[in-house]
């Protein structure tokens, strides 16, 4: 095998390859006989098939077979020969054809950039920290008592906290909704979830009430008739509940799976649970930070683009984009691909290994959030690919808390409802 070498670009690469002729016949008969001993054609016996017929019959496909093996194999030997690191799939350029008893092909690629040792002493990092106290897991009993109220009919007029069912219609710039007859729906006052204007006029209403109204909808109303505008609304309240909230006690901890232990162990589930979604979220924090700080270190550092394309493309289609609309995510998909080209290569300088401990730790934090976890395991441990992501993440992970623990460092301490609610 002769191996040439050619930069085209700051780290683009044109290899040029030549393999002996022979290398491809040989492979192109053995795959003959091998099919020869398994293939099955009308007219002849398994095994006994000619050698010329399955020429005549596969010879083309078994050719590109045979000589794409050999080139994926001879491709690989010669970045290693080479000392080269593609950063994506080359392109291949052949007639495939022998010449003077070689075939030639040429593979052009972008290569890693060699980016030299990283010091990460200078780097300032702030890293938020938080746990759950006593009135994180009231807060959060509160929401899940909320989430299981029931809702009893009252005679008096709607309050603050009460469920109204009532019939409207609209009239907004000559256009009606709906176009006839009336709209039910329910709104809890004071909460905003269907219109806040329109939850005002309908408290001190009762049941049987009917009265029109001047009503400001806001921009995004879920009816686009009436988003944006200010109409006449035609309204009959049709029933006022007021909401019943369970007591926590041990029936109620006994409708969240918690069967033994009652209440107490109930508290410990939901500080677990809360505790659990901190870590990840305060995780998530620290490594964005990380993150940003690393890239903004080096501005200069040489980018696959390539690779950075491919990376737009898959933020586009994310977003609902054409694979064609990509330049609005350039930079961002420029930041992401610096990053994991640091990030790995931090990896590598300083020889941080994947622990297995940490994978099956944060495997069995994602399936302690189901209510079958053994069946999440088992689903992970099928499917590669699902665990490489898993895996990826992980070793992210480490890098994140070794840049962490070498950086210029200092602590942020936050309420629990500050890192899982900012700017609430």
């Amino acid at each position: 095998m002769q191996v040439s070498i050619e930069n085209v670009g700051a780290l683009a690469r044109k290899l040029t390859v030549r393999l002996p002729a022979a290398d491809l016949e040989d492979s192109v008969r053995a795959r003959v006989r091998e099919m020869g001993r398994t293939v099955r054609i009308k007219g002849f016996r398994p095994g006994k098939v000619p050698t010329s017929v399955i020429e005549q019959r596969f010879g083309g496909q078994i050719r590109n077979e045979a000589l794409g093996e050999l080139i994926s194999q001879s491709f690989q030997k010669a970045v290693e020969q080479e000392n080269l690191r593609p950063a994506v799939q080359p392109s291949i350029s052949t007639t495939g054809l022998p010449d003077n008893g070689e075939i030639e092909y040429t593979a052009t690629f972008e290569v890693l950039p060699e980016i030299g040792p990283i010091d990460v002493s200078g780097i300032e990092i702030v890293k938020p920290t938080a746990s759950v106290e006593d009135a994180d897991i009231d807060q959060m009993i509160e929401t899940l008592r909320q989430q299981r109220r029931t809702w009893d009919v009252v005679e008096r007029a709607a309050q603050d906290g009460d469920m109204v069912l009532f019939e409207y219609s609209a009239e907004a710039e000559g256009v009606r909704h709906p176009e006839s007859g009336n709209d039910r729906v329910g709104a809890i006052l004071g909460s905003n979830a269907y219109s806040a204007e329109l939850e005002a006029v309908l408290a001190g209403r009762a049941a049987g009430e009917e009265f029109t109204a001047t009503v400001a909808f806001p921009e995004g109303f879920r009816v686009k008739e009436l988003a944006g505008h200010e109409a006449q609304v035609s309204i009959k309240v049709v029933r006022v509940q007021q909401p019943q909230l369970p007591e926590v006690d041990e029936a109620f901890a006994a409708g969240f799976g918690v069967r033994e232990g009652g209440v107490e162990r109930f508290r410990e589930d939901v500080r677990a649970n809360l505790e659990r979604e901190l870590k990840g979220v305060l995780m998530n924090r620290l490594k964005a930070g990380v993150i940003e700080k690393l890239v903004d270190a080096f501005p200069d550092l040489e980018v696959p683009q390539g690779l950075v394309e491919a990376e737009a493309r898959g933020m586009a289609r994310q977003a609902g984009e054409k694979d064609g609309a990509i330049a609005a995510y350039l930079a961002p998909a420029r930041r992401r691909v610096a990053a994991g080209m640091l990030v790995g290569e931090i990896a590598r300088q300083n020889s941080i290994r994947l622990e297995s401990r940490r994978v099956s730790e944060a495997l069995a934090t994602i399936a302690s959030t189901y209510e079958e976890p053994e069946q999440v395991v088992e689903l992970y441990s099928r499917d590669p690919q699902l665990m490489s992501a898993l895996q990826n993440r992980v070793m992210e992970d480490q890098v994140v808390e070794w840049i962490a623990g070498h950086a210029k460092g200092s602590e942020q301490s936050l309420s629990f409802n500050d890192v899982m609610r900012p700017g609430a």
